[in-house]
């Protein structure tokens, strides 16, 4: 039961009742009220940022801006697998260096000596290593990140990253590759007295359609590869019969004329005699124009692909 006091006011009215409350209490109470506000506000600040991952809508099919968002972490997957590739190697980064030397020494001695194969007036062994420069670019991509998504298992299944991160890192590790080989091509070139023309000048623009390439190809074949397994058998092959299907070792005239536009939806055909253009001169291949529209068709035909199986990479690599 409630107690009350009977006090007497300033005025001699009469007797006035009151609850018996303290001014002690009352502040204890505030104090209490403060108390509680201040940790409802430190439990909300510790409470970390919801991210919500939706699916790609409308023409937002490339995440620009996570790749953006997440670019160190792409910086430092390319450094991983740099390091990984020459680790414990006797004569590491030389190893690059050393391939297209030795594979344009054996195709000059079998296609130059034996068969007499037509060089477009180039000395046999810089036609071959003009082509050497896109194709071993290509072929590492295409090898690398075919199987990048499944080596990587233990990150898709424990952290969310942008997963288009790990075939794009595949690619750009391949990259630095051809700079060695640029750097043999250019011996060679001076060697054999060629000099450069004006055409040098649209080679980056090659290099970024080579990469396009290498990419969208990578990236189609790396999200199969999550599904089917069959795809690290067939790429081995793959790669073999396309180095064929390419005017590497041979001259493009030494294709009929009649399969020439079945020839040139190889993108690899316009983007090497592209090469050899650029670094040796000559006419400009129209080939090249096909080349790009491929690359085009490909690249989305990839990208569409692979943002629709990502969501599914989790649970089936």
């Amino acid at each position: 039961m409630a107690q009350f006091d009977i006090v007497k006011p300033v005025c001699e009215t009469g007797p006035v009742l009151t609850t018996a409350k303290t001014a002690t209490e009352t502040e204890s109470e505030a104090e209490g009220r403060l108390v509680g506000a201040d940790a409802d506000s430190a439990a909300v600040a510790d409470v970390p940022p919801t991210m919500v991952i939706e699916p790609p809508r409308g023409w937002d099919f490339f995440p620009v801006r996570e790749v953006w968002a997440y670019r160190e972490l792409l910086y430092f997957l390319v450094w991983r697998d740099v390091k990984l590739r020459y680790k414990q190697t006797a004569l590491g980064i030389v190893w690059v260096a050393l391939q297209p030397i030795a594979l344009a020494t054996m195709l000059t001695i079998v296609f130059s000596r034996f068969l007499s194969a037509p060089s477009g007036g180039l000395p046999y062994p810089v036609f071959v290593l003009a082509a050497l420069v896109p194709w071993q670019l290509f072929a590492a991509a295409l090898g690398r990140s075919s199987l990048s998504l499944v080596a990587n298992e233990h990150l898709l299944t424990k952290i969310y990253f942008p997963r288009i991160l790990i075939p794009l890192a595949s690619v750009l590790t391949a990259s630095i590759d051809m700079f060695f080989t640029l750097v043999v091509l250019s011996a060679a070139l001076i060697y054999y007295g060629i000099g450069v023309g004006g055409s040098l000048l649209i080679l980056p623009l090659l290099v970024v359609l080579l990469l396009m390439a290498a990419i969208g190809i990578g990236l189609l074949l790396s999200a199969l590869n999550v599904r089917y397994r069959d795809v690290q058998a067939i790429v081995p092959f793959l790669t073999f019969m396309w180095l064929f299907a390419t005017p590497i070792a041979y001259s493009v005239t030494l294709v009929p004329a009649s399969w020439r536009w079945l020839y040139d939806l190889n993108p690899m055909v316009g983007l090497v005699e592209g090469f050899r253009w650029a670094i040796a001169g000559g006419s400009f291949p129209h080939s090249l124009v096909s080349s790009v529209a491929v690359i085009a068709v490909l690249g989305l035909v990839a990208v569409v692909y692979f943002r629709r199986a990502e969501r599914h990479f989790a649970d089936i690599v």
